[in-house]
């Protein structure tokens, strides 16, 4: 037995945010969900303390947005069982009513703000107010707005960076706090906490930095009370929690320890901590291999982990009524939405609908290793006996990581006798600034070096086939899985969704968040324009060590197709074999089921091409350039 395309794409995604709400009958639970089968919507879900789970967006809505084109926090319940979200197909801002406690389901949403090009994201709604706060993107120009829950004028509270964030109220009203940051930064470099006074009409006064600053990076922040915040910032190179005090007294670590409580900031509204009405801090932290669920008492700086098995816990927490909610996961088991006791030892229950999974024997067991000071997880392959066929897989970003979970799209590969290593090269989160660092002006050069150290070190084990190694990533990765094949001869083949494959052509095509980012990634243009041609798969596409797969959706507005097509123009005019395939509706990562299907086949095809392997099957894939 195989797992098959369909089981992954059933499995695919998780629940971006959580919301913990109290209620005389208990805590209800709200979160978002990825549904490829109603093509490829996120639908909000509401848990009610009974038990009952209802759908609380219908059927046509999808609560996304475009907000610096990855999305940001795009959904708020509201008192009574309302709902405030941003819609993918216009990108404006909505309240759906709770329905009637005899109606089936949800109402209609009524539209909040304007047509037009405004996009909204990191909504919050602001104690005692009867607004929704959000970020608001105009043509590349951001502020934070208050609109009306009744629909009534927009306006402007911040003006500020260039890129905003996190806005939040303190608790007397008084002041209003943000995360901002400027280009050439991404919010990973460096971010400014800041702090206002609000006037009399809603609009925000002279602002000034609390903490933070071009080389601190500031991801989260929570009022504690009306003269001091919790943030989750970096001085000493671990995202830690500390205490900011607004009278300028010197900030204070409250986890001063070599762990991770943040991570990188690329969707607006993430969450590692949330502050319970006893004073205690519901915080995530520790690594890729091991992410915990904690409660942080910032008084004594003790913590204590909570929430029973997950061995991983996503970047969303909330908590309500003596509850945590989160999203958490093991090797085993998929994301999910998971209730927790704040109490010592305390009961969790798992509230989210559980996905049907296969059998534990088709699941690999990952095994945490580090070869040459380089992260990664091996999966080997179901039945393994000796060396056989491995494939590198290179997450995106390139700033993240790819964490120790259920990842059935492994699993697809693993249960057919192909291995796996998940490669977090020098420039992923999860081990510190430092490690960050590593790819600092090395992109396309240290990822490439370490995907072929932990390649070559599957063969010096005696795990891999030195002739049946391939690399595959996505994004950042595919541009990871193209470098290598130009600039090393480790890999047969290579495998790349949604690649970059040229990095001038691709800061100057690219959306804004991002138009700056290879400043630190190669270098700033056009003083080293050289190691951009030096580095470019694309003007190097003649020395690739092997065939190369692309896929690309049509509809991507982070990396153009454009970049695809060009490089298998580039393979084809010196004779090289590859494969593009283009997905209609998709944009920058696979959404719909039937894509996600069609992907995955395509991909264990091209690996029966060049390791020799019969997949019957799948549909045949032909490679042009292949006699």
């Amino acid at each position: 037995m195989s797992i098959r395309p369909i089981d992954v794409a059933r499995t695919d995604g998780g629940p971006l945010w959580v919301e913990a709400v109290a209620t005389p009958s208990g805590v209800e639970v709200w979160w978002d969900e990825p549904r490829p089968h109603e093509g490829g919507r996120r639908c909000v879900v509401r848990r009610l303390p009974d038990g009952t789970r209802t759908d609380a967006l219908p059927q046509g809505w999808n609560a996304r947005n475009r907000v610096i084109e990855y999305g940001g926090r795009s959904w708020r319940p509201l008192p009574g069982g309302g709902l405030v979200f941003t819609n993918w197909a216009d990108q404006r801002l909505y309240r759906l009513d709770a329905p009637a406690p005899a109606a089936p389901l949800p109402g209609v949403p009524v539209p909040l703000t304007p047509e037009g090009p405004a996009r909204y994201a990191d909504l919050y709604l602001p104690p005692g107010r009867d607004e929704v706060w959000a970020v608001r993107e105009t043509d590349d120009v951001r502020d934070l707005v208050a609109v009306p829950l009744d629909g009534g004028p927009v306006k402007v509270i911040v003006e500020a960076q260039h890129f905003l964030m996190n806005p939040r109220l303190s608790p007397d009203g008084r002041h209003v706090a943000w995360i901002g940051w400027d280009h050439p930064n991404m919010p990973w470099d460096g971010t400014e906490l800041c702090v206002a006074p609000l006037r009399e009409d809603g609009t925000a006064g002279e602002y000034r930095v609390v903490a933070g600053g071009p080389e601190e990076s500031v991801a989260q922040a929570e009022w504690r009370d009306g003269t001091s915040l919790y943030a989750v910032t970096d001085p000493t190179g671990w995202w830690n929690v500390h205490l900011v005090h607004l009278d300028g007294s010197p900030a204070r670590n409250l986890t001063p320890m070599e762990l991770e409580f943040g991570s990188a900031a690329w969707k607006p509204g993430m969450t590692y901590l949330a502050i319970a009405d006893t004073g205690e801090l519901a915080v995530v932290y520790g690594t890729p291999d091991h992410r915990r669920l904690g409660v942080l008492d910032p008084e004594t700086g003790g913590l204590r982990e909570i929430g029973g098995p997950a061995t991983y816990w996503s970047s969303t927490v909330s908590v309500a009524g003596g509850k945590v909610a989160g999203v958490g996961a093991t090797p085993y088991t998929p994301l999910e939405v998971t209730l927790v006791d704040l109490e010592e030892g305390g009961a969790w229950e798992i509230v989210s609908a559980r996905k049907p999974l296969p059998d534990r024997d088709l699941l690999p067991t990952p095994e945490a290793v580090t070869v040459e000071g380089v992260h990664a997880h091996l999966y080997p392959p179901v039945g393994a006996q000796g060396p056989g066929p491995y494939v590198i897989f290179v997450h995106g970003g390139p700033t993240g990581s790819h964490p120790v979970v259920l990842d059935l799209e492994i699993a697809y590969f693993t249960s057919r006798g192909i291995g796996v290593a998940v490669v977090n090269y020098g420039g992923s989160t999860g081990y510190g600034r430092a490690y960050r660092e590593r790819l600092r002006h090395q992109w396309g050069v240290v990822d490439v070096q370490d995907c072929a150290k932990v390649a070559r070190g599957l063969v010096e084990l005696g795990r891999a086939d030195a002739a049946k190694l391939a690399i595959r990533g996505g994004s950042a990765g595919g541009w990871t899985t193209v470098a290598a094949l130009v600039h090393s001869d480790v890999f047969a083949g290579g495998v790349a969704h949604y690649a970059i494959t040229d990095p001038e052509s691709w800061a100057a095509e690219t959306h804004d968040f991002e138009s700056r980012y290879l400043d630190g990634l190669v270098g700033p243009l056009p003083e080293t324009r050289e190691r951009y041609t030096e580095r470019s798969p694309l003007l190097n596409a003649y020395r690739t060590s092997g065939p190369c797969l692309m896929l690309h959706g049509l509809e991507d507005a982070i990396v153009d197709v454009s970049q695809a097509e060009r490089f298998t123009a580039e393979l084809d005019k010196h004779g090289k074999e590859w494969a593009l395939l283009t997905y209609p509706g998709e944009q920058h990562g696979w959404r719909r089921e039937e894509t996600i299907v069609a992907v995955l086949e395509a991909e264990l095809a091209f690996y029966g091409l060049i390791f020799g392997m019969e997949t019957p099957e799948v549909p045949p894939l032909t490679l042009k350039g292949r006699a």
